[in-house]
């Protein structure tokens, strides 16, 4: 394969035996010489291009304006010009072109130089101020140096192109640039995975782990005690799942729309952290999560962007470009396997929601841990003291052995079995009232465990809850009664009822 030199073509190279000259002359005189006229005629040139880019610049300002004040006059007349000229020589704008010449001119200083020559030219002509053809000839005269400056500027850029392109055709040092650097930039940490991500058989795959084993004698004797053991890694009953969960990166990512993958490809180049284990499943964990509450829309999104995640894992190392660049460019193939995929999946995820909204429907809570009443004797029944109202100002306590009570005492109790159930829900209030035991049992299932069991607790303590001797029991096992020797409070609490 030939090597190609072109590009040492332009490098600029002295050498003292390319310089010929005189033999009376020193050669090393000439040498010097030679070194001073390309170094002069370098800055030369760098300096006319400095000047013809400041040129270039002005005139793009000046040029535009010239063109309007041309039009003005043309339009407006003789006192259009006369306005102008008066308001640049005594109220002229400072802005000036950027350089750092002496006594530099601003804008209107050069405009007004302009429009004085043009006043000077239709003077020359014989026009003077009241002569009917002074707009004319004004206005003839600015669109004379309009269309002058025009061509002068093309000319300028000519010019600035030839001596750009004569300056590049040798290289010298201020073309070179600081090339490798040495500084090391380290790499960027690995993200970190979706709580709760559920690791996949292909990672775990790929994890090699080292075993010791040991030979022993009597290796039946082992197993047997290790199988005697409990089991506690195996207690799935108790074993309670977190599902993953989205990260604030996933949120956006999940609200982008639906086929917008250039938006996703953006995304994902700018947020590393999307590209984790257990982002796919933390996305359908979403769309379950939002199909259930009714937003269909978002769920699709999420499905969408899930599904997107998994055909980039499953392609391989380079997945994730592979996947874009297909889809980006239409591949007609794999927009449609994908596209299909997306709606087999959404379809199945509705349709599990359906069917669990359905069970919950149907078990109406069945299989959740209540509380119920239940009489242990099935000859004994539960009843309810339920209080008409706050106990009188006055009362007589009448009948035999109620002698020995105080009226403030049972007053005091009274007024307490109103106040526990006038704090009751009106619902349990409801049932309580039909003295059914079945309607204060759906109203106590409705309930959490540890609200229903305070409630039992209150009925119990205010006296509301009336049953025989047995006491009663709960149906979550943790068998709430009441012993024998609780039948006396009750028995009393019963006597204060009878008042006048």
């Amino acid at each position: 394969m030939p090597l190609n030199y072109s590009k040492w073509d332009n490098l600029e190279l002295s050498d003292d035996s390319d310089i010929e000259g005189h033999p009376n002359v020193d050669k090393k005189s000439l040498i010097r010489w030679k070194q001073r006229d390309i170094h002069e005629k370098r800055e030369m040139r760098k300096l006319r291009i400095a000047q013809l880019s400041a040129d270039i610049a002005c005139n793009n300002i000046l040029q535009p304006r010239l063109a309007q004040i041309a039009e003005d006059v043309a339009s407006k007349g003789p006192s259009e010009f006369t306005s102008l000229v008066e308001r640049f020589k005594t109220n002229p704008s400072p802005e000036c072109p950027p350089t750092t010449a002496p006594e530099q001119k601003t804008y209107d200083g050069m405009l007004l130089s302009l429009m004085l020559a043009v006043w000077e030219e239709a003077k020359g002509r014989g026009v003077e101020k009241d002569d009917p053809k002074l707009g004319e000839k004004l206005s003839e005269g600015l669109k004379k140096h309009v269309v002058q400056m025009k061509e002068h500027q093309e000319k300028l850029k000519k010019d600035l192109a030839s001596e750009e392109a004569e300056q590049k055709k040798k290289i010298t040092s201020d073309d070179i640039h600081e090339g490798f650097e040495s500084k090391y930039i380290p790499a960027k940490p690995e993200p970190t995975p979706i709580k709760n991500a559920i690791p996949s058989s292909s990672s775990t795959s790929k994890s090699h782990k080292t075993t010791t084993e040991f030979e022993v004698l009597n290796p039946k004797g082992i197993s047997a005690a290790s199988s005697s053991k409990p089991d506690e890694e195996d207690d799935d009953e108790n074993t309670v799942i977190e599902l993953p969960e989205l990260t604030p990166s996933l949120v956006t990512f999940s609200h982008l729309p639906l086929k917008g993958f250039e938006q996703s490809w953006e995304f994902i180049k700018a947020h590393r952290e999307v590209i984790v284990p257990g982002a796919s499943d933390a996305l359908l964990v979403a769309a379950f999560n939002a199909q259930s509450e009714g937003k269909a829309a978002y769920a699709r999104q999420c499905v969408h962007q899930s599904l997107l995640l998994q055909y980039c894992d499953k392609l391989g190392k380079d997945g994730v470009s592979i996947f874009f660049r297909k889809m980006i460019a239409n591949d007609p193939r794999a927009v449609t396997v994908f596209e299909k995929d997306v709606l087999d999946t959404y379809a199945h995820l509705v349709e599990r929601v359906r069917i669990v909204k359905a069970e919950e429907a149907a078990s109406g809570g069945a299989g959740e841990e209540q509380i119920q009443l239940v009489p242990e004797d099935p000859s004994q029944t539960i009843s309810f003291n339920v209080p008409d109202g706050p106990p009188p100002e006055k009362f007589v306590l009448e009948g035999p052995g109620m002698e020995n009570y105080d009226v403030e005492e049972v007053r005091k109790a009274l007024q307490m079995r109103w106040d526990v159930f006038s704090a009751f829900s009106e619902d349990l209030k409801e049932a309580l009232k039909t003295q059914k035991l079945e309607d204060v049992n759906k109203v106590l299932g409705k309930m959490k465990v540890e609200d229903a069991e305070e409630v039992v607790r209150l009925l119990d303590l205010a006296g509301i809850l009336n049953f025989g001797e047995h006491g009663v029991r709960d149906e979550t096992g943790k068998g709430k009664g009441r012993a024998e020797d609780d039948g006396e409070e009750a028995d009393e609490e019963d006597e204060g009822d009878e008042v006048d």
